[in-house]
């Protein structure tokens, strides 16, 4: 065969004559296939009859497909890859075919985020502040150390087995998962404070229609976990983050638990004391959703009045102080509860109950009834998420807040929004927020 290296007349020459038609048809069919996804026209796939079919292709198609954020930029190129590689949009995906798709684009990989600042550091994690290069918004880096002999903790297993599932506009949202030799990064959407510091900086004083809006919030998350049989186990101002929009969402489920049928070995060392229900600080192991909802009644109460309900230091403290103000449990109000060992062994002194609007004057008749009701000894009295949405005391936001889709935010409603806080300090959240502190589990262990 003839020397061509050198050949300035190659489309002329009789030895490589066919191999640049070939060359060349190929090159012009590449670029039309290219011209045609760039400009987002159709996909051709062929039916059950070998028919060619066209089906409409574009970004969106896609995102849904793969669940991916609207804001994503996908990768030059991948358009291409996704239309040739990818079965019809008629027909399932394989999670091999998914979980290949999801890497190529940069998911699983750390070098798709970029590290600024370290939040705060704890036993099992450290977080930081960062920026992911896929859709340019800041994220919360959660780095799980992971120990040779035990693997990854409990609660990270937990948080990020329940997560992945619960996708709400009010519980926060799991982007990504990173697992390395040495460590397991989560990757959470970033939000500027949590509740405890949301009301630091109002001095305390929150407006009474702000309140009723992160409370509805927060009942609205957790119908949606109860829904699908998931306890949170651990509602306390910390683990409530907020962003700048006022959304506020459930953050923390390295406690939570799925429950699906009744059981008694669940642990009574759940939830932060101040919010724990009666029941389970005299040792109930048998609960259920209600263990979620006492919280709600305390977090409920704790920002009407600027004050946490029961700040107990030990359990029996923390139950002495939950007798002062809604009495001493009875047959009458509690049954069964006389004998309780439990109970007994404390020999609490019969105190009578006070009306709780002593306590919250700022609250109004509906508001006082919907937190007697969060507020209840037996757990099974105590108002569910769902039935609490559907209280009197949220009548002002009217019917379409309880149609809205679970990914839907409650400021989707017209005339919904926040109003300034009496006792706000500033009308910005900080740059450098510390909603992802070291004493805040939601990202720290």
């Amino acid at each position: 065969m003839a020397d061509c290296s050198k050949c300035w007349t190659w489309s002329r020459c009789p030895n490589l004559a066919v191999p640049l038609t070939l060359l060349f048809k190929k090159r012009n069919r590449e670029s039309k296939n290219r011209n045609r996804l760039k400009n987002m026209t159709k996909t051709e796939y062929k039916d059950v009859n070998g028919a060619p079919e066209e089906i409409n292709l574009n970004f969106s198609d896609i995102n849904k497909r793969l669940s991916l954020p609207a804001d994503i930029r996908l990768p030059e190129g991948y358009l291409e890859k996704f239309a040739m590689n990818s079965p019809p949009f008629d027909k399932p995906m394989s999670r091999r075919l998914r979980r290949a798709s999801l890497s190529e684009i940069g998911f699983g990989k750390l070098e798709t985020y970029i590290k600024l600042d370290k939040l705060g550091e704890g036993t099992y994690a450290t977080v930081f502040k960062g920026r992911s290069k896929l859709t340019d918004n800041l994220v919360a880096l959660k780095e799980i150390r992971l120990e040779h002999e035990e693997g990854a903790p409990c609660t990270a297993i937990r948080e990020v087995s329940l997560l992945k599932d619960l996708k709400h506009a009010n519980i926060v949202t799991l982007h990504d998962i990173i697992h390395t030799d040495k460590c397991l990064t989560l990757v959470f959407e970033y939000l500027e404070k949590d509740l405890k510091q949301y009301m630091d900086d109002c001095g305390s004083i929150m407006s009474v229609n702000n309140v009723k809006i992160f409370l509805f919030q927060l009942l609205r998350g957790l119908a949606y976990c109860h829904r699908r049989k998931v306890l949170h186990r651990d509602l306390k101002p910390q683990n409530l983050l907020i962003n700048e929009k006022g959304e506020l969402k459930l953050a923390d489920f390295g406690l939570a638990r799925a429950k699906s049928v009744p059981t008694k070995t669940y642990s009574n060392e759940v939830v932060t004391l101040w919010y724990r229900p009666p029941d389970v600080l005299l040792g109930s192991t048998e609960y259920s959703t209600p263990i979620d909802m006492w919280g709600v009644g305390c977090i409920f109460y704790e920002m009407i009045t600027g004050r946490p309900l029961f700040p107990g230091s030990t359990v029996e403290d923390e139950l002495h102080l939950i007798f002062r103000i809604l009495g001493t449990p009875t047959e009458a109000t509690w049954p069964g509860i006389t004998t309780s060992e439990e109970f007994k062994t404390y020999n609490f002194p019969l105190y009578h109950p006070e009306p709780l609007v002593n306590h919250a004057p700022r609250i109004d008749n509906d508001g006082h009834d919907l937190l007697s009701m969060l507020l209840q000894f037996e757990a099974k009295k105590r108002v569910s998420a769902e039935d609490a949405l559907r209280h009197s005391y949220f009548s002002s936001f009217g019917e379409q807040v309880q149609t809205l889709a679970d990914t839907a935010s409650i400021f989707s409603v017209k005339g919904i929004q926040l109003q300034k806080d009496p006792g706000k300090r500033s009308s910005v959240f900080p740059e450098s927020s510390k909603s992802w502190h070291k004493n805040n589990r939601v990202c720290i262990r």
